[in-house]
């Protein structure tokens, strides 16, 4: 064991019948007290296979991101873990470099450790026109509005839990800006690490580059315009 700090990985899905294996299979067991799978409505047999990989699974019918992390959350106010990893279902994480992230957090003190996709090793194609939009849009924002500098906006991250409960985050389609926006604010330790990145074998939740580019870059401005005068309640 690399400490004795709890940790607990959520992990959003929707019809990765085929990946979530994979996903498990990377993840380093010794590292990991908990996995919460929260299942976004899929058609497919997720939910059977999260439950046989020894998994806690929970249900979110509204559709979105943010919506399947605020139930895993809700549920870990239970058992109260020190450190939340997010990963995604589709395979397309390194599950194997949660160690990078959750290192900087027990050693150094670190509050929010990012996995940066893009100062990492990346597949080609992995990093598809609407995600490397996303990234430029969001972290140039942040930039100028709140002088933090970002290289990514990524899903792959850990943070300590009683931080995460104090940032009281709310929103659906941009759930990793707030996060990373709101930590500015609370004058968070912030830290990116490279991680690797690849395709995935899942289908992608955003379809179709032109829509792609739209959705994200509406729900990035949304995020962070909203959360610019946010004002943490300590």
């Amino acid at each position: 064991m690399l400490s004795d700090k709890k940790i607990a990985v959520i992990i959003p899905v929707f019809n990765e019948e085929k990946t979530l294996p994979l996903v498990f299979k990377d993840m380093p067991e010794d590292l990991v007290d908990e996995v919460v799978v929260i299942d976004n409505g899929s058609s497919d047999r997720t939910p059977e296979i999260a439950k046989e990989l020894g998994a806690t699974l929970l249900f979110e019918s509204r559709k979105g991101y943010g919506y399947p992390c605020l139930k895993g959350i809700a549920y870990l106010k239970t058992n109260t873990p020190d450190i939340v990893v997010f990963v995604d279902g589709n395979h397309s994480d390194y599950t194997d470099e949660m160690i990078r992230l959750v290192t900087p957090i027990i050693k150094d003190d670190y509050d929010l450790v990012i996995g940066s996709r893009t100062t990492g090793s990346v597949e080609k194609g992995a990093l598809r026109v609407p995600v490397r939009f996303g990234n430029f849009l969001a972290t140039m924002l942040i930039m100028l509005l709140y002088g933090f500098k970002y290289t990514d906006i990524g899903p792959f991250r850990a943070i300590k839990f009683d931080k995460l409960l104090k940032m009281d985050m709310n929103d659906n389609l941009g759930w990793t800006v707030e996060m990373q926006a709101k930590a500015i604010k609370m004058k968070f330790r912030i830290l990116e690490v490279p991680v690797s990145y690849r395709t995935g074998t899942g289908k992608s939740k955003i379809t179709g580059n032109l829509k792609g580019i739209f959705l994200v870059g509406y729900r990035i401005l949304r995020a962070v315009f909203k959360n610019l005068f946010y004002s943490p309640n300590r």
